[in-house]
């Protein structure tokens, strides 16, 4: 007689389904979105010790600030263009996503639910401390290239505001930092390696594609304007055209 099979015991631990897939190496993270996030981790970091240490690194801090314009512009291009992974669309923190996420079923691969909110608040606060520095004067050491060009009161709204989105910067960089670390300790999940390399190992999940070279040169120049345009470059330019007298002109007769 047959006997029938036996049944796991209580305390034996049944694999999970995407553990039991094969792991395959896949390309998450393109060369665009790489050179961004360490771009953009290297701007802010030199506006912060330099805004910290005052003195003649502020010239340095406004450079690092007119850098991070441009990056975040570009980011936010790229966000609709670039590769599928860095898309918005991909990625954006919708109510199923995050249910998701909380409840253990989210299998995507790239940002997941809770980085890509923690994505749009970088953005949201590195281009709001990057442009209220393009206006901040503190009378002292620094003045902002766009700040001589409007109100001394605009001036000095948008230099407290510089000063209080600061703060704000700080602690969600450090919150930032903590939770790459306990995602590695607690979840095993390396966040930093893919950023550098491109490729992480995965049991689920498609590889990113590529954006075409056309919408990367589109993304690239509209972040070098702005960042001529946050310099002052493109004003001074305009205002010296004005200021030029016009050509004369040969009589026809």
């Amino acid at each position: 007689m047959n006997s029938l099979p036996s049944l796991p015991q209580a305390d034996q631990a049944l694999p999970s389904a995407p553990a039991l897939l094969p792991r395959r190496r896949i390309r998450v993270w393109d060369l665009p979105t790489r050179l961004f996030h360490w771009s953009l981790v290297a701007a802010v970091l030199t506006a912060i010790v330099t805004g910290q240490i005052g003195g003649d690194w502020m010239v340095v801090h406004g450079r690092a600030g007119l850098a991070s314009v441009g990056l975040v512009v570009f980011r936010l291009v790229w966000g609709f263009v670039g590769a599928t992974h860095a898309r918005f669309a991909h990625f954006a923190p919708t109510p199923a996503r995050l249910w998701a996420y909380l409840s253990g079923q989210w299998r995507g691969v790239g940002h997941n639910p809770l980085g890509a909110l923690s994505v749009f608040a970088l953005l949201a606060l590195v281009g709001t401390q990057a442009v209220t520095g393009l206006f901040s004067n503190d009378d002292i050491a620094f003045a902002g290239p766009l700040a001589s060009r409007f109100s001394e009161e605009l001036s000095a709204r948008m230099t407290g505001l510089h000063h209080l989105v600061a703060d704000g910067l700080l602690i969600f960089v450090g919150l930032h930092v903590l939770a790459i670390v306990l995602h590695r300790l607690i979840k095993k999940d390396d966040l930093v390696t893919p950023m550098l390399t491109g490729d992480k190992e995965v049991t689920v999940g498609e590889p990113t594609r590529p954006g075409n070279r056309l919408a990367l040169l589109v993304a690239v120049a509209l972040a070098v304007a702005a960042t001529m345009a946050a310099s002052g470059a493109l004003w001074d330019e305009a205002a010296e055209a004005a200021a030029q007298p016009p050509a004369a002109t040969a009589n026809s007769w």
